[in-house]
C-alpha cells in the first residue's frame, strides 16, 4: 500500500513537472513609456561584470547560471522561469527588461528594493544581453 502511494505521488509529480515544462509563458505587458526607456548605462566590461555579480546574487537561483531557466529553485516555482537566452527574451527592449526586474510578477519578485540603485539594474540588463545562445 505504501509503495503504491509513493508511485502515485511520484507519477503526479512527473505529470506536474511535464506540464510545467510545456507551459507557454503568459504575456507580460510593459507600459509603453517603460518599454521605450533607453538604457543610460553604456554596455562595457565594467558594467557587464557588475551585472554578472548581481545575476549570481539575485537571479541565478531561478534563471540558472547561464539564463536557461534551470536554477536550483526553478522546480519549486509555480511557473517555469523564462529561458533568457531565447530570441523571444532577447528581442525585448532594455526598458522592458528593466521594468520586469524592477516590478516583478507572480514568482518573479520585484527587485526595486533589493537593488535600489537603478544603474545596478541597468548593469544587470547589460549582462543579460550576453546570455544569447
Amino acid at each position: 500500500m505504501k509503495v503504491s502511494i509513493i508511485i502515485v505521488v511520484s507519477g503526479l509529480f512527473l505529470l506536474s513537472a511535464a506540464f510545467k515544462a510545456n507551459q507557454q509563458p503568459k504575456p507580460w505587458p510593459v507600459p509603453d513609456k517603460a518599454a521605450k526607456t533607453p538604457n543610460p548605462v553604456k554596455s562595457s566590461a565594467e558594467s557587464i561584470s557588475a551585472g554578472k555579480a548581481l545575476w549570481s546574487q539575485h537571479c541565478s537561483s531561478c534563471h540558472g547560471k547561464t539564463g536557461l531557466g534551470d536554477g536550483t529553485k526553478a522546480a519549486q516555482l509555480k511557473t517555469q522561469p523564462n529561458d533568457l537566452t531565447l530570441a523571444s527574451a532577447q528581442s525585448q527592449s532594455d526598458g522592458s527588461m528593466f521594468y520586469k526586474i524592477s516590478e516583478g510578477r507572480d514568482d518573479m519578485p520585484s527587485f526595486k528594493k533589493k537593488i535600489p540603485d537603478a544603474d545596478d539594474i541597468w548593469d544587470l540588463v547589460n549582462y543579460m544581453r550576453t546570455l544569447k545562445k
